[in-house]
């Protein structure tokens, strides 16, 4: 106690000679009124360790001081203590604890943004637009994304109930999910009607370029040539940028991708496609829909303003803000959003989204407000959001073929490849003109 005492008092002393010095220095008005606002924190996390009923833990005290700081900035920023930042490492590589499921803040609830492929939250039943109201029976209001991400991980075998808010729900309704070791296959492929690819990515992560060329090279190589692809980024959350600008250059021999915008000129960056070795002219319809956020987004936006691919579902979740993770010096890590991005077009992706070019809803997800409909919340919905700035997992994961829905119990997938098919009729009509 007097240790961790003499240590904010040693704080507060140093900051109030600082601010007296730079004061005599000349120091600027902005810069006084900076060293005016870290006194005051420092008096009163002193007031804190001297006069709370409990004695407080001083690093504890720190982290949710810093906690609370990044949490009001935007519903993407978060301060990582050791361990949360250590599963964060280890989450981007594919392989974590847990249920599966992308969330963030709305009004203060969680969202479910999107579960991930073949994870216990898919495989409950968990959709975009669902608001988990309690964990374990605790209630969630409020709660941060991190305490959040706590509770929902832990041992594989292990259960967790959440209770989930649906529109159409008369009351939340109770999902007890078993974790599990969550390895995500990031990509997956497959042949239709034998003559048209379908390329899955759920999620973007390390690896995911190389897996998503494998499957293409696969397709390629058949002794019958695809006629067209199905590149189907629906309820894909998002990932790494650098992932999603490759998958992107896959299918583009020139021109720009996405670029950023951020305050600082390091934070201004532009990223170009690059001539294939592979040249891939057949045509593309792209499924998105209300959890396809981010780094789907980035891939959906270059595709179509370049008029390589139809676009076709709903519109997407409209995440255009890139973060960037910070580590710190005692293990721990902010993540703090750096900059906007931007579609070749000059469209900016935050709050709108991208719009299909083709309106067409997922089974369970049309407009009339049926019990099973997924609401799909946006950027925009999410309180705290950012404006435009502009007004206008194992090596062969690849190389297995992932199940597909049968395309009369997934119309979004059926109209793709009657797109598909007609485009390829127009084709042989035109030729034998």
């Amino acid at each position: 106690m007097h240790k961790h005492l003499s240590a904010v008092a040693a704080v507060a002393v140093a900051l109030c000679l600082f601010v007296a010095d730079g004061a005599r220095c000349g120091l600027s008005a902005k810069g006084y009124e900076n060293y005016e606002h870290l006194k005051i924190f420092s008096d009163a996390l002193s007031l804190i360790q001297k006069n709370y009923v409990d004695e407080v833990d001083l690093q504890q005290a720190m982290y949710n001081a810093i906690e609370g700081m990044v949490s009001k900035l935007d519903p993407h920023s978060s301060f990582m203590p050791p361990e949360i930042y250590r599963e964060m490492e280890v989450e981007t590589k594919g392989k974590f604890g847990g249920l599966g499921i992308e969330i963030t803040l709305r009004d203060g609830l969680l969202t479910v943004v999107a579960p991930i492929d073949d994870t216990p939250a898919f495989r409950a039943g968990l959709k975009t637009g669902d608001h988990i109201v309690k964990i374990d029976g605790e209630p969630t209001k409020d709660m941060s994304l991190m305490d959040a991400v706590r509770k929902m991980r832990g041992e594989p075998n292990t259960s967790v109930t959440i209770h989930i808010m649906r529109a159409g729900f008369a009351e939340p309704r109770a999902f007890t999910l078993i974790r599990d070791i969550i390895k995500i296959v990031s990509v997956r492929f497959n042949v239709i009607d034998e003559h048209y690819g379908y390329l899955r990515v759920a999620q973007f992560q390390e690896n995911t370029a190389r897996d998503c060329r494998k499957a293409l090279q696969a397709l390629d190589d058949r002794q019958t040539a695809i006629k067209g692809l199905i590149l189907d980024l629906r309820g894909d959350p998002g990932g790494l940028l650098d992932e999603a600008v490759k998958v992107a250059d896959e299918f583009l021999d020139e021109g720009l991708i996405v670029y950023t915008e951020g305050r600082l000129e390091s934070q201004n960056m532009q990223f170009f496609a690059r001539k294939n070795e592979t040249e891939r002219t057949y045509p593309m319809v792209v499924l998105v829909n209300g959890g396809s956020a981010s780094a789907s987004e980035i891939v959906a936006g270059a595709l179509q303003d370049h008029k390589r691919a139809i676009l076709a579902g709903t519109p997407t979740f409209g995440k255009g803000t890139v973060q960037t993770v910070i580590p710190l010096s005692d293990g721990s890590g902010l993540r703090i959003t750096t900059a906007r991005y931007f579609t070749p077009n000059r469209r900016s992706i935050q709050e709108k989204g991208i719009m299909p070019d083709i309106i067409v809803h997922d089974r369970g997800d049309s407009p009339e407000g049926s019990e099973t409909n997924a609401t799909f919340i946006r950027e925009k919905d999410i309180v705290r959001e950012f404006k435009n700035g502009r007004d206008s997992s194992g090596e062969d994961d690849a190389e297995k073929a992932g199940d597909i829905v049968m395309q009369d119990a997934d119309p979004p997938l059926a109209t793709a490849l009657t797109i598909l098919k007609s485009w390829h009729l127009m084709q042989h009509e035109t030729e034998a003109q």
